[in-house]
């Protein structure tokens, strides 16, 4: 049996007759990602954030090699008005187009903006 939560409001503790897995209530948030990034290349206009990620069980689609799970880094690009996102193994040097992840961005002062939700999405490692 495991216990989620502490003694604050809001607190529940998941038993194995209720719970299959835990799910987030709203005053809940995921552990932040580590490692946060921010590079920009003024001669090319783009710019790309980064942050080590781990995804919940269903993993990250991608357009290469289908579903990657376990460890994995998120970079966010913004280049000639568009913001894609890849993914890649922790420290591996491959990175893979995240399926669904191309939008057209005018300016890159949303840039963070986007790569907050990604994370916010993408990083789920308690499930």
């Amino acid at each position: 049996m495991s216990e989620r939560g502490g003694t604050g409001a809001g607190s529940t503790a998941a038993t194995s007759e209720n719970a299959t897995s835990p799910v987030p209530t709203a005053d809940e948030t995921p552990p932040a990602p580590i490692g946060d990034t921010a590079t920009a290349d003024a001669a090319s206009g783009s710019e790309t954030r980064t942050a080590d990620i781990v995804p919940g069980p269903g993993g990250v689609m991608t357009d290469e090699v289908g579903v990657v799970t376990g460890e994995l880094t998120l970079r966010t690009e913004f280049a000639a008005g568009q913001v894609t996102l890849r993914v890649q193994y922790r420290e591996a040097d491959e990175w893979y187009t995240v399926t669904g992840g191309r939008v057209a961005l005018p300016d890159v002062s949303g840039l963070d903006a986007v790569h907050g939700v990604a994370v916010a999405l993408l990083h789920r490692p308690e499930g």
